[in-house]
């Protein structure tokens, strides 16, 4: 069981605009979910977020754009993590080896296109935005910024996009087709999210609970994630650093509804089952879940009554859910857990479950609630999405 390396990490999220930033405000229960300030909304007073609270003309002079660009925001802060992921692998010549991009996003462009949409008939000068609506655009614009000629590709399967991304860029090293590749998401805030989540009456008008018997909802949140794979050939030959291992994974779907998981977690079983298939390693070897935890009241109960299936007459691992501290990011989400899995992993740490006060009802499992320190080999991260689209990666010490 060795797995493919990890040998660099970016990422912006609403808790920081580094690897570093993140790290600290999730060992201090800094949060970063509040009222939203950069979209106009008649929401703004009654939700929360978890806001990336840097303005797109700072993005835009922080990536060094033209004024003239047709970026959205979600290809922004997606290049912002990817360029710093890049870079903390050492990587300057990205074309070096065979160089792959696998994308994830869910909200694409949606951020120009609501902004634009009555006006792309009556100026010219706007119909440039439109392409920029589709998630394959995204992709596109972070390779065009990494300079990266290889193969780039698009994954959207909701929430647990940046989750497949990161294993079929796992999948395409171990079988001999890319070199190295550069995976994870991207999706950034906007209206249409917004009012769709809202329709769907899960979000939250306060903080999320994640695990707790009154828990209301979620939050929403906008980030970016990117890790760096690369084969052994190309460690040994580089004499790289490996930060850890991308060691097991598997993804599912249980089709059982549009939006909602199944009670007893079908597809969160099955995905976790052929994550340790493919590690090796047994539920047991497991120090530490970086649970999906999104805090609706049918997610927690599926993925418990999933994870009380994994573990049968065994104890349940450690575990939490970071989203109390960034929201829930979508197809970035799964990217974004990554980097904190691996986090976990070279500084021995579980982060704390915010906001749990009383344990669920329908089973006993009780999330970490204080920062704990513990040697950690394992970290089992999951990952659902809309549509019974459930993935699981397993991420181990080097």
């Amino acid at each position: 069981m060795k797995g493919v390396a990890i040998t660099g990490m970016g990422i912006i999220s609403s808790i920081g605009n580094s690897v570093e930033e993140n790290y600290i405000s999730l060992i201090e229960n800094k949060i970063g979910v509040s009222r939203i300030q950069n979209i106009p909304t008649v929401h703004a007073d009654i939700i929360k977020v978890g806001e990336i609270k840097k303005t797109n003309d700072e993005l835009v002079n922080e990536l060094q754009l033209t004024p003239d660009n047709n970026f959205s925001r979600t290809a922004m802060i997606g290049a912002y993590a990817a360029k710093q992921a890049v870079k903390a692998a050492g990587i300057t010549s990205i074309n070096e080896f065979r160089t792959g991009l696998i994308s994830a996003t869910s909200v694409g462009g949606m951020d120009m296109t609501e902004k634009y949409y009555y006006d792309y008939f009556k100026d010219a000068e706007l119909i440039k935005y439109i392409s920029c609506h589709d998630g394959g655009d995204v992709a596109d614009k972070i390779a065009e910024e990494l300079g990266l000629k290889g193969m780039v590709t698009t994954i959207s399967t909701a929430c647990s996009s940046a989750a497949n991304a990161i294993m079929l860029g796992a999948r395409l090293i171990k079988t001999g087709k890319l070199d190295r590749v550069i995976v994870g998401g991207t999706d950034a805030l906007a209206k249409f999210t917004i009012n769709g989540f809202k329709t769907l009456m899960i979000l939250s008008d306060d903080y999320n609970k994640p695990f707790d018997n009154n828990r209301k909802g979620l939050n929403l949140g906008e980030a970016a994630a990117y890790l760096v794979l690369e084969s052994d050939d190309v460690v040994l030959k580089q004499n790289k650093k490996v930060l850890a291992r991308v060691s097991g994974y598997g993804n599912a779907n249980d089709a059982f509804h549009q939006t909602a998981s199944s009670e007893n977690g079908d597809g969160a079983y099955l995905a976790m089952k052929k994550a340790f298939e493919i590690s090796g390693l047994k539920p047991s070897e497991i120090d530490y879940i970086n649970v999906h935890g999104t805090a609706t009241p049918n997610n927690d109960l599926s993925e418990g009554r999933a994870l009380l299936r994994i573990y049968e007459n065994e104890k349940v691992p450690d575990f939490s859910s970071t989203k109390p501290f960034t929201g829930h990011t979508l197809a970035a989400a799964a990217a974004i857990e990554a980097v904190y899995s691996v986090l976990a992993i070279q500084n021995n740490v579980i982060y704390p479950n915010l906001n749990f006060e009383t344990p669920m009802e329908e089973f006993d499992l009780k999330p970490q609630t204080i920062l704990k320190n513990k040697n950690i080999e394992h970290v089992l991260s999951n990952s659902f999405g809309f549509g019974g689209n459930c993935s699981t990666l397993i991420f181990s010490k080097s």
